[in-house]
């Protein structure tokens, strides 16, 4: 009967859950996901306990950190496919693929499987490749991108823009957008 019941946080425990998820995308955004659990508790200022309370694995820990930005890749495809011009789609989804992956390192890793039972990030990865692959045709009929580009060179293109270092977060965007700007002229007609 208990079970029935809906189960709601106490303010204490809401707001500890939300101090470990906003320390979580902090220290993933900058380190990856290398990061130990203790580093995560200790700068939420939680003790492991309830850090593992909360998420009792790395993996639920990422899934909870990472689904907003899962929203916003989806968003940025499908904002690419709304774009009645195909390479500007394209060119869009480019960038601002690359921008997110310039400003947030852990969920780039947690997208290319560093978790892969996380949630079902494979299938949401399945989902937004297809979703991209449809626009690398879409733009090929239309003539704008090269017919020799194929879904591999764009994944290629993110791995690599998923290296790039920097000295500041403000440094690591700044050359994302150049790189990209580079990728979009090899991949242009």
């Amino acid at each position: 009967m208990v079970d029935l019941l809906p189960h709601k946080l106490r303010s204490d425990a809401r707001d500890n859950r939300e101090r470990i998820l906003d320390a979580a995308r902090a220290v993933f955004a900058a380190d990856g996901l290398d990061v130990p659990m203790r580093e995560i508790a200790r700068r939420a200022g939680v003790g492991p306990a309830t850090l593992y309370r909360r998420f009792p694995t790395k993996e639920a820990l990422v899934t909870a950190a990472f689904t907003d930005q899962m929203r916003a890749c989806y968003t940025i495809v499908d904002e690419g496919l709304a774009e009645p011009d195909p390479w500007r789609g394209f060119a869009l989804v480019v960038e601002k693929l690359c921008d997110l992956q310039a400003r947030d390192r852990g969920f780039t890793a947690a997208f290319t499987s560093a978790f892969p039972h996380a949630i079902d990030f494979t299938a949401d990865r399945e989902r937004a490749l297809r979703s991209i692959a449809a626009l690398i045709r879409r733009a090929q009929e239309a003539g704008a991108v090269r017919a020799d580009v194929v879904l591999d060179d764009l994944v290629l293109v993110l791995m690599a823009n998923s290296g790039l270092r920097a000295a500041s977060p403000a440094a690591r965007v700044a050359a994302s957008r150049r790189f990209a700007a580079l990728a979009l002229r090899g991949f242009r007609a």
